[in-house]
Parts: C-alpha cells; structure tokens; sequence
C-alpha cells in the first residue's frame, strides 16, 4: 500500500523533566518520549488518519529498539528505519519552563544516526510515489545525509507536495552561512517550504514574513509558510495570500508544536483543502501540542483539532 506521508530525518529519544519551571540540575524524574521533527511529524499525521512512514537511522542499543516499538505504537511503518551499529542512539534533554523557555540539550555525539542516511539504501520509488515527501534542513547539515536528500529529490522530481521543513538548529552548522547556502541549494526541488521568522530569514535573508515569502516563492517553491508566533501564520502562493491568527493556549511546552502543525499541513494538503482551512486547523493542532506536556504522545486526533476550530 501507498506511503500517503513519507517524512526523513531526525529520530531520537526525548527526556523531558516531569517537573515543570525547575532546572536540569534540580529535576529528579523523567519521561522518556519518541523524539525528532521529521519522526513527529509522521506521528502526527498517523495520527490524524494518514498511512505515515519515515526514513531515518538509530543506534543499536535499547533505546534504537524503544524508538522502533513506539513507532510501532503510534501507528507509523518503520520499515525505513536501520540500524547505525557504531553510533548510539541520540539523546534529546530539555528543560520546561512555560510560557516561552524551552531550551534543549542534544547528545548526538559523535555523530547522530540519522545522519548516516545513505543515498544507495533509499526505496527511491517509494519516496515517487508517497502521496508527500517531507524533509528537514538538519538533514543537509553533514554527508552522507545530504547526498541522501538530494538523491531523494531527484527521484521526486519535484512532484507536489514535496515539503522542506526549514527547521533551522543552529548546534548543529558551523555557521548560519553554511545552512543558507544547502537551503538555497534544495528549494528548486521542493514545492512547499515553511519555517518560523528566524528560520526564513535564514533561507532568504529576509525577515519580513511577506519579503521572505516572496524570496521562497522566486527560489521555486509553490507554496511558502511562515509561522509568526503571536502574529499568526502567513501563507503565500503566487495567487493567493492568507493570514490566520494564533489559537490562544495556555502554553505547557512549545517543542512539540511544529511537528504537530506540519502532520496537520500534511494532512490539509493532502486533503485538498482551501489555504486557509489548512492553516486554521494546523494551528490548531499546533496549540493543542503545546498545551501538552510531551511531543509525540501528545499529537492530536482529527476530532481534537476540529473540536478546537469549532469552539472558535
């Protein structure tokens, strides 16, 4: 059966404090979660009815197994995801501290598995044939990965929608110089690109949401979207503008609610919904997310985000 999303990139094991607004130092008691953008989005959009799949790399250790059961779990095929037998499993702490202070705390070292991902392992037709491909820009951040992706792109040949999540990590480039310049590489062969404020501007140069649309839009994209936080979201294609404002939450951890609003983009592109349906029930899905305390096992169902969008 046809993949319907088919994401690639970064996996891992998320440890997130069960004490909220306490430092790292102090926190006592732990969770341990599926963690990584790409792989969330695929949760994400399992869990709102999609045939979801990723394409990654773990260690092989107790916690690249944990990532394959709840994969598993969350109704995501794993099929493309292999083992690294040198490299362990990466490990992602953060520290919880509502309404805006998240910071994380990556153990990738030497090297994370997925980025190990190799262009002569991809199922290159299966990635043709996903109804859509999602990829992130930590995948361009270090070879083989990056051949991979491209590799990927070249058997997509652009067919829409083919989504770049900008996902700008800056631990993880020697520069944001080097990041802009892979960016600027892949968005001919992408056709949809979405980011926030900073990670736009890192793709363009440009920090007005309109500007760096445009920028995306001359760099081939069909479709770009810039989140804006407590501005909203803006969509642009070469018709048609749209801006929707933020779903209020009271906020519990804002991590997970990216990769909520992109298995919802998904899900709204695939669905062949309006623009502005699509980024309506993204953002919901997204201040669902981030009410919650985890990431993956917070993903939220259809019924959740329409029950959301209904209540105004």
């Amino acid at each position: 059966m046809t993949v319907e999303v088919l994401t690639m990139g970064r996996i891992g094991v998320d440890v997130y404090p069960l004490q909220v607004g306490v430092s790292l130092r102090e926190v006592e008691t732990f969770g341990k979660y599926l963690g990584g953008s790409a792989t969330n989005v695929a949760v994400a959009a399992s869990r709102l009815g999609r045939r979801a799949a990723v394409i990654t790399r773990t260690g092989a250790d107790p916690f690249g197994a944990f990532l394959h059961d709840a994969l598993r779990s969350y109704g995501v095929d794993d099929r493309y995801v292999t083992e690294v037998p040198h490299l362990p499993t990466p490990v992602t702490f953060c520290e919880i501290r509502p309404p805006d202070d998240f910071p994380l705390y990556f153990y990738r070292h030497p090297k994370a598995p997925d980025l190990e991902i190799r262009p002569e392992e991809l199922d290159l037709p299966a990635i043709e044939r996903a109804g859509l491909f999602w990829a992130t820009v930590t995948g361009l951040s270090q070879e083989p990965s990056r051949s991979a992706h491209h590799a990927a792109w070249a058997a997509r040949a652009r067919r829409h929608p083919t989504v770049l999540d900008l996902d700008w990590r800056p631990m993880f480039w020697p520069d944001p110089k080097a990041a802009a310049d892979e960016v600027r590489r892949a968005l001919p062969h992408v056709t949809v690109a979405v980011g926030n404020v900073d990670e736009v501007e890192v793709a363009t140069g440009a920090r007005d949401p309109r500007a760096a649309a445009k920028a995306l839009l001359a760099a081939g994209v069909r479709l770009a979207i810039v989140k804006q936080g407590g501005e909203g979201v803006l969509g642009v294609t070469a018709d048609e503008e749209v801006e929707v404002p933020p779903v209020p939450v009271e906020v519990v951890n804002g991590l997970g609610a990216g990769d909520a609003f992109g298995g919802a983009l998904c899900h709204g592109l695939l669905s062949g919904w309006p623009l502005e349906r699509t980024l309506r029930f993204a953002n919901a899905a997204g201040a669902i997310v981030a009410g919650r305390l985890a990431c993956a096992p917070a993903m939220p169902y259809a019924h959740e985000v329409e029950a959301v969008l209904a209540d105004g």
